[in-house]
């Protein structure tokens, strides 16, 4: 009998001890794997969902995660505004839950679409825009030229279309400074 509860007394002082090392062995790797992920990897799970975003600026994004990019977001505010948000301008975010998406598995295409392009598709559209930048400057008007790290941003009244007649001056920003481009 003896015999028999040190030998019990020994495994299950093993079977502590492993179950010990596979607890820290997991909290190493789940360490491991959280330090890998990026901000667009925690985006990319939560697309489709509510989310708050925080802008320098003071500025804030609240609505529907629409698409993200390697280095944006763009939130559905209401079904008639979208804001193109840099990720470089975001200061904290409201509304993500535990998923993350696995780093790199945006593909190889995707992973090249950063905010110039999107800017891009913006400019493309000719659609009236305001600007906010970092510092809360807005900026009404239509997105010219969007270069590797500046746009211009032709000045004309809120929701007016582009014409030579409306247009006040057309001012060039570095894309660093963009905080939120919302269609207006």
């Amino acid at each position: 009998m003896r015999w028999e509860r040190l030998f019990a007394d020994l495994e299950a002082q093993a079977a502590a001890a492993d179950a010990a090392e596979l607890a820290g062995e997991v909290v190493e790797r789940t360490r491991t794997e959280v330090a890998a992920l990026r901000l667009v990897d925690r985006l990319r799970a939560a697309v489709g969902h509510p989310v708050r975003l925080s802008c320098r600026g003071g500025e804030q994004v609240v609505g529907v995660l629409e698409r993200t990019g390697p280095d944006w977001a763009l939130v559905a505010e209401r079904p008639d505004r979208e804001a193109l948000v840099p990720l470089a301008a975001v200061t904290s975010i409201a509304g993500l839950d535990a998923l993350s998406a696995i780093p790199g598995s945006e593909g190889r295409v995707a992973a090249r679409l950063g905010l110039a392009y999107a800017l891009r598709g913006v400019a493309r559209d000719r659609s009236s825009t305001v600007v906010t930048l970092v510092d809360a400057t807005r900026i009404a008007g239509t997105l010219d030229r969007v270069g590797a790290d500046f746009v211009e941003i032709a000045e004309h009244a809120a929701g007016e279309a582009r014409r030579a007649r409306a247009v006040r001056q057309v001012r060039t920003v570095p894309m660093a400074a963009l905080a939120v481009v919302r269609a207006s």
